[in-house]
């Protein structure tokens, strides 16, 4: 079976750890991939690995930041596959240390990427799906927008500020049968994770304690993620809407 046969999808961070994985996924349930990703290397190598298993998708190089480049790629993808009828928006970035040692620059490049970046997303794709009234959002934000993280302050506020998005947006275009959702990964074994730990006094015991604190007693991985995210894609999530699902091994449960 092929759920998402004849789907456009854009996925953004697409070359990385959650992004590749996610990729891949919807690619494998039949939709057009578009890798979306600032490092086009990285996008091309999971292009390729989808074309080579029989999947469709095409990398572009695109800086979520840049208004331009976000336009450019998502025109280059609608010329290419199609109609966009669900966006990913998985790129992020993250600088782990206490607030009160950053710097105004460090907040401005984690808005930019995390926030700022998601929206020229929406204000490019909203458009022609509420033409065509229809159409799919998955915001991938992060636990510390839920319940806050030691060390992320200006990262957990940006991926709040997505969450708080997203809930509007699923309010504004639920007439035009558009639904908007948030996954929220918990700790996951990326390479974001590892930047993380390695700026760490011990790594090694760093992310031992991110395990132990798991109750399902494992580091998530990126096909944990891109199972929810294909979920909220499909037509079984067609009756969700401006919900925040947690992807944590019960870290944060909320009753």
């Amino acid at each position: 079976m092929h759920p998402l046969k004849d789907q456009t999808i854009i996925v953004t961070g697409g070359g990385g750890g959650i992004g590749g994985a996610t990729c891949r996924r919807l690619a494998h349930e039949g939709a057009r991939i578009a890798v979306l990703d600032r490092n086009l290397e990285a996008a091309t190598q999971v292009a390729q690995g989808i074309a080579t298993a029989g999947g469709q998708a095409a990398a572009f190089g695109c800086d979520i930041t840049d208004r331009t480049s976000v336009d450019a790629a998502v025109a280059a993808t609608e010329a290419r596959f199609g109609p966009v009828t669900v966006l990913v928006n998985n790129a992020g970035w993250d600088v782990f240390k206490p607030f009160v040692k950053t710097v105004p620059d460090e907040w401005q490049q984690l808005i930019a990427i995390n926030l700022v970046g998601a929206l020229h997303m929406h204000h490019a794709v909203l458009p022609g799906m509420a033409e065509r009234k229809k159409g799919r959002i998955i915001n991938v934000a992060s636990d510390a927008a839920r319940v806050g993280s030691s060390g992320e302050a200006v990262y957990a506020a940006c991926k709040g500020g997505l969450v708080a998005l997203s809930k509007t947006l699923a309010r504004e275009h639920a007439r035009h049968g558009i639904t908007v959702n948030v996954v929220c990964p918990g700790p996951t074994d990326t390479a974001l994770l590892a930047g993380v730990a390695e700026g760490a006094a011990n790594p090694e015991k760093l992310l031992e304690a991110f395990t132990r604190a798991i109750p399902l007693g494992r580091l998530g991985q990126p096909d944990d993620l891109a199972s929810a995210i294909a979920f909220f894609a499909s037509d079984d999530a067609g009756f969700i809407t401006g919900q925040v699902l947690s992807v944590s091994g019960g870290l944060t449960m909320n009753g």
